[in-house]
């Protein structure tokens, strides 16, 4: 297993260097807007998932690279990795690149979730829904997670943790992005008083169909209805090439040309981690260079030739 993918371009980061801690789809959600398709592995169990001195040998031969973040984020929910504080003391006695964590934000209740974040530069959670139907409906959580326990965690994170602390609120047009749902996410980020609020949506090939993006020009018109006002931080026009990049895009188009393949096939193939082949092929798709196909409820790629 590939622990630590990129540097991969991002809108927020720059150019971050992600670690991946738990295999793919390993998570506390099974969002139905999740770019890497459906949850296999739903669980909140606390573990050493990947073993800690693995990723840290893999990360030092990475950090001549000099990204502008070290992202925990990856194939699944990271703080599902039980040492997370070491991991991420050491990360600060080997460089002084500041340290992002990219959570579903699911196990901030557990105070020892908290603790082990706390010398993180930045965190970024989630809060995809207002209520706790709509957070079901949406987010998919594993039995044991209600959205009391989220907000509360969010919320109390924000009273703990003295680093930079950005909200994630994820838009789905006729589901959260209706009136009376934004009024209920408005008032719960209110309580939560993160540092900004970074709105997104579904501009990626989405684990359900029917996780419809939201145009974006209603995206401008939610942003407003937020104080301060909301960032939306969706990329409608794809990523741009960087230098970097470009060998790996045109290895992806000439595979998907030759026949269909999912995810999966392409990241084998290629090898390629998957969080870096999104990458590609949300670039090829802004250029209208792919086709998608859903065969047996499969999502698989092909060039348009």
């Amino acid at each position: 297993m590939r622990h630590i993918f990129g540097p991969v371009p991002s809108r927020r980061l720059g150019r971050s260097l992600g670690v991946d801690l738990v295999p793919f789809k390993t998570c506390t959600y099974d969002c139905i807007y999740c770019q890497l398709g459906r949850t296999t592995s739903k669980t909140i169990e606390r573990r050493e998932w990947v073993p800690l001195d693995d990723v840290l040998a893999e990360l030092k031969g990475k950090l001549a690279t000099r990204p502008d973040y070290i992202t925990l984020s990856g194939s699944g929910e990271p703080t599902l990795f039980s040492r997370l504080d070491e991991l991420i003391a050491s990360i600060r006695s080997m460089t002084d690149i500041p340290i992002a964590v990219l959570t579903n934000g699911s196990l901030l209740w557990q105070e020892a979730v908290r603790r082990q974040l706390m010398e993180a530069h930045l965190v970024i959670p989630s809060l995809d829904a207002g209520q706790a139907d709509m957070f079901t409906a949406v987010n998919r959580p594993h039995e044991a997670i209600t959205f009391d326990q989220i907000l509360a965690g969010l919320i109390r994170f924000r009273e703990e943790f003295g680093g930079e602390y950005w909200l994630e609120v994820f838009l789905l047009e006729g589901q959260t992005a209706v009136d009376t749902e934004i009024d209920r996410i408005v008032e719960c980020v209110r309580r939560i008083r993160p540092d900004q609020v970074q709105l997104n949506t579904a501009t990626r090939p989405t684990a359900e169909d029917y996780a419809v993006r939201v145009d974006r020009p209603r995206m401008a018109e939610l942003a407003t209805r937020f104080e301060p006002q909301a960032e939306v931080i969706a990329d409608y026009r794809g990523v741009h090439a960087q230098s970097e990049f470009v060998v790996g895009r045109e290895a992806v188009l000439e595979m998907i040309q030759r026949r269909p393949c999912s995810l999966g096939d392409i990241a084998d193939g290629l090898s390629l981690h998957r969080n870096e082949l999104i990458k590609h092929i949300e670039q090829l798709d802004a250029e209208g260079l792919l086709v998608k196909h859903f065969i047996g409820g499969k999502l698989f790629y092909s060039g348009r030739h």
